[in-house]
């Protein structure tokens, strides 16, 4: 309906209260009587932990209570929450080390906690958290995970054989290995797939509350997904009923994953407001993020694809080696395997076969950030079809089209565990093509090299799979005055739900959009959800909305019938009104949900109000598709890249805000070309982390970026009620293919045929120098 009709570009309604300084972020929370906590936390990155001498601490002033691994131990807590969803070799459930909140005996990556002080002010706590004395016994680390499965190698726990933690298999082997015995062509990289960390403008923080009359908890801090959080907190690691947990956010400023993840910080502060009775806060300080924040990526993955003699693609090969951290994190298992069925790509590729050891090291866990394993597997088979092109003499594009998918054969099902819904593959490929002027590049690298700089362009088709197939719940409330609440388990933070769920309940049931007020992020006040992450909260939240408004309209039209004395089944409800068919008598739906109120013009037996809850389940994820080109130049003499193009065509099915979605691809693409570029979590082989602040840890800024043309190709899917494709992931995923093609496509005139991220300007210069030095 007009502006906020679904495919307008509304404006975030959220911007005006955020940008004017009223958002409420979790620095803003100021709880009476609260105390602050700093922690102190393991230098080493494998150590035994001989004892913690807390007595100069306590006795300095402010100092309410310093709590250590053996106050943990002696209160009963348990280990952190983790999902456990994989399988060792011998089919037993996978590997799950004893995670406590606090470290008991022994630290094993540098940044876990051994001890927090509680004091009145937060320099109180720092001062005296300086004061704890700590007697380590540092132990052999590991951080590679390929070398944690090396005989030989440190092991981190006695019972986890070779460090792994699971193994898991799909495809078929033996029709893969037949394939490949007989192929023309066979293409093998080793690809290492570096380690990266989210950084959102807001860093962490937590306040725990306890309520001693009532034994009730109350966690305030940004989080994705609450109820899983509560249902995993309260019955693995505070041993408490789920009812006396309550968890509670505001604004979030920025999360990409990060948030997903349940921390130690949470149960520290906790159990800290139980035992000091007043509620305690923690905030992150940025470089504290670094060695405390779960981390992502980091995978190492030997690929190999199998080709006849005309480029049709036989077989696809993968072992791969995915870094889980010191620890499981809470659904830390899940970013090596849960997406890598798009490994296949769009592509014809008849056989397949994956094995993925997921390991343990002395590093901080990792966990989902933006892609979740997509933007890895994307890679595997986006490089793979450029060093093929470039074996067999091909165009890439021109290898990519003889195996892409047509639409005719969706719904697809691929060799490993995927069946896609719908998308025009090479269509979006051809339009991404159109727009970069492909063909006209070669051009473009000649201006290029006069000027004498190394040119290249790199094209990604890729496609993921967006929102798990679970439920979410949505709740409408009109008020006695006509005004309407939308109550929702998704948590919005930063992507803009109230606007895209404005334009949904609008579509759905014309209603105000001024008249419409939110509620999210509160276990007491949300009946359930899922919460937010996989690019899930348009999908679910939308499912959800279609059908809470659908008995919303059912019981109207039995109100509207009664009060404009007609049949229920001539009641007619379009844009926001019931209307009795073929007549001018209406009423609105405000205020016919003021009349549900007043009793004497209800009928008899229906039950006053105009409220509804409906929860949406999902049988199936969707298939976001798209395809991206990046263009690069190089300067040979210093390794700096420049990105000087970049076009994307994207199908994430019904787009509900135009601008929002380009928004949401540009962010993405940002990410993926930073890892590209620049990013790297590294550590030393001692366990350190070298990249521990803003100073090593190289983030992308506007000026490395040039102008990024998207466009979109809708393919609705049948999977859900309004046919959307998640969006919030998409740009991630194509961006790390198509930059680093693009990087080796400018270096390939020197005879380079890859290059690991991030290729940053003196990985870049080394490979320079390698090559000439080869010539």
């Amino acid at each position: 309906m007009g502006q906020f009709s679904i495919g307008q570009s509304v404006l975030r309604r959220e911007d005006p209260r955020l940008l004017t300084g009223r958002g409420r972020y979790f620095d803003d929370l100021q709880l009476a009587g609260q105390l602050r906590a700093a922690i102190v936390r393991s230098p080493h990155a494998h150590a035994d932990i001989r004892s913690v001498d807390s007595s100069a601490a306590l006795a300095m002033p402010g100092v309410h209570t310093v709590l250590t691994g053996e106050d943990y131990r002696a209160d009963g807590l348990g280990t952190m929450p983790s999902m456990a969803p994989y399988k060792k070799r011998d089919g037993s459930p996978m590997y799950l080390p004893h995670r406590p909140a606090i470290a008991i005996g022994r630290a094993m990556h540098v940044g876990y906690p051994v001890a927090v002080v509680v004091a009145d002010t937060l320099d109180r706590a720092h001062d005296a958290a300086e004061r704890v004395a700590v007697d380590y016994a540092p132990r052999p680390a590991v951080v590679s995970a390929r070398e944690a499965f090396e005989p030989g190698a440190p092991q981190l726990y006695d019972d986890c054989l070779n460090n792994e933690a699971y193994f898991y298999q799909a495809g078929d082997k033996t029709t893969t290995d037949a394939a490949f015995a007989r192929a023309a062509h066979v293409i093998e990289q080793r690809l290492v797939i570096n380690r990266v960390t989210a950084n959102p403008i807001e860093p962490r923080g937590v306040t725990g509350e306890y309520d001693a009359g009532t034994g009730k908890y109350t966690l305030h801090c940004g989080f994705q997904r609450p109820w899983l959080f509560r249902n995993g907190i309260a019955e693995t690691t505070m041993k408490i009923p789920e009812a006396q947990l309550r968890l509670i956010t505001g604004d979030i400023g920025g999360s990409y994953g990060l948030r997903g993840s349940i921390y130690p910080e949470i149960i520290l502060m906790l159990w800290a407001a139980r035992r000091t009775g007043r509620p305690v806060k923690w905030v992150c300080t940025r470089n504290e993020a670094h060695i405390s924040d779960d981390d992502a990526r980091d995978n190492i993955v030997d690929a190999a694809l199998a080709l006849d003699a005309d480029g049709k693609f036989l077989a696809l090969r993968v072992r791969s080696f995915g870094n889980l951290g010191a620890f499981v994190s809470f659904r830390g298992a899940m970013p090596p395997v849960v997406n890598i069925g798009t490994v296949c790509g769009v592509y014809t590729t008849p056989v397949a076969h994956v094995a993925i050891s997921g390991m343990l090291t002395n590093t901080h866990c990792t966990s989902p950030y933006r892609g979740a394993g997509r933007p890895e597997a994307s890679y595997m088979i986006e490089r793979l079809i450029d060093l093929a092109a470039d074996r067999m003499g091909l165009d890439p594009a021109e290898l990519r089209r003889r195996n892409t998918i047509p639409p005719q054969a969706m719904p697809y099902k691929t060799p490993l565990t995927f069946t896609y819904d719908s998308g025009r593959f090479e269509e979006n490929m051809d339009r991404t093509m159109r727009l970069a002027d492909w063909h006209g590049f070669e051009r473009r690298r000649k201006e290029a090299a006069k000027r004498g700089m190394l040119r290249g362009i790199g094209i990604s088709n890729t496609i993921e799979q967006a929102s798990d197939p679970t439920i979410e719940t949505a709740e409408i409330r009109f008020d006695p005055l006509g005004g309407m609440t939308f109550v929702t388990g998704s948590i919005s933070h930063g992507q803009g739900h109230a606007t895209i769920q404005t334009q949904m309940l609008v579509d759905r049931l014309g209603v105000d959009p001024e008249r419409i007020k939110f509620i999210q992020g509160d276990t007491d006040a949300v009946a359930f959800g899922m919460g937010t992450g996989g690019s899930r909260s348009t999908t679910m939240s939308g499912g959800a909305i279609v059908r809470v408004s659908e008995k919303i309209v059912a019981k109207g039209k039995k109100l509207a019938a009664h009060m404009l004395e007609a049949a229920e089944e001539d009641i007619e409800f379009k844009d926001g009104r019931f209307t009795v068919a073929g007549t001018d008598r209406a009423i609105g739906v405000h205020d016919l949900a003021r009349s549900a109120f007043q009793l004497d013009k209800l009928p008899a037996g229906m039950e006053p109000g105009l409220y509804e809850t409906a929860t949406y389940r999902a049988h199936s994820g969707n298939f976001p598709n798209g395809a991206h080109v990046c263009e690069v130049e190089i300067d040979p003499d210093t390794g700096a890249t420049q990105v000087v193009g970049y076009w994307v065509v994207d199908d994430v099915g019904t787009v509900i805000n135009p601008m929002l979605v380009k928004g949401q691809i540009m962010g993405g693409i940002a990410q993926g070309m930073g890892q590209v570029l620049f990013e790297d979590k590294a550590y030393d082989r001692s366990g350190q982390v070298v990249s521990g602040s803003f100073m090593d840890y190289a983030m992308p800024r506007a000026a490395h970026f040039c102008n990024v043309t998207i466009e979109d190709n809708p393919v609705p899917t049948p999977t859900n009620p309004l046919g959307v494709k998640g969006a919030g992931e998409a740009g991630t995923v194509g961006s790390l293919s198509a930059g680093v093609n693009a990087i080796v496509d400018a270096l390939s005139v020197l005879g380079v045929q890859h290059i690991d991220t991030p290729c940053s300007p003196y990985r870049v210069w080394q490979a320079i120098a390698r090559a000439k030095a080869a010539n």
